[in-house]
């Protein structure tokens, strides 16, 4: 199941007080303080369709990361956009996040499972815990992801195939760009890295229901949160939250790739590595485009 169209996805323009948005409207960054940085899509998700952003710049000295989540409450009904995503949105009713860790973001349901079945799985959602991997476990998963990256073309989360193409982030041009790249697709890095990519979704799961996923760098996580009611429109949440500065929209192409992509990924098929983009007889403006993205 995929989204009917592809729509170009954009900050809503509510959104709290201490954001900014670019002239694109897809860049979102926090130019004071550490809260006030809750942002909206501006239109709600179609089921199975991820809102994808990367992670563009973070500030020392706070403590705590992203929050992303989704929410039936439309934005434009809001009278004050809260100050924090957590717990001040969710207090609210009718909303889902869930914060970004440096490690542990990974639903294990196997242990939810052990812990009880359905009403420890419950309580665990319900708290927005998340349970981390073991090293063995870990090593052995990587090892599995490595190997099948490279070959498959979509992320399939049950019914859901969304494109790989984007989902998975990429270091800025230079000395170590090849090496950076393949600690972004095997998940190595910190998801609260710079160049990191992370997106929600949701997934139908019949009756009015459906459950919300989180996709770090081209892994999904599980489900965050069960039992969504799908009667109401779905907006994403992004709260740009403490130690993320900045993040941008990554528009995710669901159909037929654009000219622009099929002339990117041809270029990157005959090069050895980013930095060889800049030796080629290129306009500069397609030269970001193949380094960037």
């Amino acid at each position: 199941m995929e989204p009917f169209s592809d729509q170009f996805m954009e900050f809503h323009p509510v959104h709290g007080t201490n954001v900014r948005l670019d002239h694109s409207q897809t860049q979102a960054t926090r130019v004071e303080s550490f809260a006030n940085g809750v942002c909206f899509s501006k239109h709600p998700l179609h089921p199975g369709e991820i809102f994808l952003i990367e992670i563009e710049d973070k500030e020392l000295g706070w403590c705590g990361h992203l929050r992303i989540g989704l929410t039936a409450r439309d934005p434009r009904t809001l009278e004050v956009v809260p100050e924090y995503s957590l717990p001040d949105l969710m207090d609210l009713g009718d909303s889902w996040i869930f914060a970004i860790t440096r490690n542990h973001n990974k639903i294990i349901e196997e242990l939810e499972a052990a812990a009880g079945g359905e009403r420890a799985g419950e309580e665990v959602l319900a708290g927005g815990r998340r349970l981390g991997r073991g090293e063995d476990d870990e090593d052995e998963h990587n090892q599995s992801k490595t190997k099948t990256f490279f070959t498959d073309s979509h992320l399939y989360i049950e019914n859901v195939r969304i494109p790989r193409d984007k989902l998975v982030g990429r270091s800025r041009p230079g000395r170590f760009s090849h090496i950076l790249d393949d600690l972004y697709k095997t998940n190595t890095l910190p998801p609260t890295a710079r160049r990191s990519r992370i997106g929600v979704l949701y997934v139908p799961k019949g009756q009015g229901l459906a459950d919300m996923h989180i996709v770090i760098n081209g892994e999904d996580m599980g489900a965050s949160a069960r039992g969504i009611p799908t009667i109401q429109p779905l907006y994403a949440v992004v709260d740009v939250f403490a130690a993320t500065k900045c993040v941008r929209i990554v528009q995710v192409e669901y159909g037929f790739s654009s000219l622009q992509t099929l002339c990117r990924k041809a270029i990157q098929k005959h090069i050895v590595h980013r930095m060889a983009i800049d030796w080629l007889e290129l306009p500069e403006t397609l030269k970001h485009y193949c380094k960037y993205e």
